[in-house]
């Protein structure tokens, strides 16, 4: 098992920025990856970008690309979302996950941290 812990989110005003954490636990997360998914209200839970253990980065659009930068500290089993230059719909629920890089399959979250930019 692995646990998953966000921290982070908060009520922003559009264009500031935020960093949320996600503290993981339970197991070694060599062979993890490690993301970011975000569901909105009324919406489906979209993926925002993920992290590999040797820090290989891939995000689910360029816009996001731009505005957020997924780390990981794996020293301290923590994977980071700096988000930057937030708009109104970027307000959601914020979950982290994790999956075995062997497996396509998110298996494990978080319980979610809510972001909310104000126009």
């Amino acid at each position: 098992q692995v646990q998953l812990v966000e921290s982070g989110g908060g009520l922003v005003q559009a264009g500031g920025s935020l960093r949320l954490s996600c503290a993981a636990s339970g197991r070694p997360l060599h062979n993890y990856v490690l993301g970011w998914f975000r569901q909105a209200p009324g919406k489906g839970r979209d993926i925002v970008a993920g992290i590999t253990w040797s820090g290989v980065m891939a995000y689910a659009a360029d816009s996001m690309k731009g505005r957020f930068t997924i780390s990981r500290d794996n020293a301290k089993n923590t994977v980071y979302l700096q988000m930057n230059s937030l708009k109104p719909e970027d307000t959601a629920v914020y979950y982290c996950a994790a999956r075995r890089d062997s497996i396509g399959t998110y298996e494990y979250w978080g319980k979610g941290t809510q972001v909310t930019v104000s126009t």
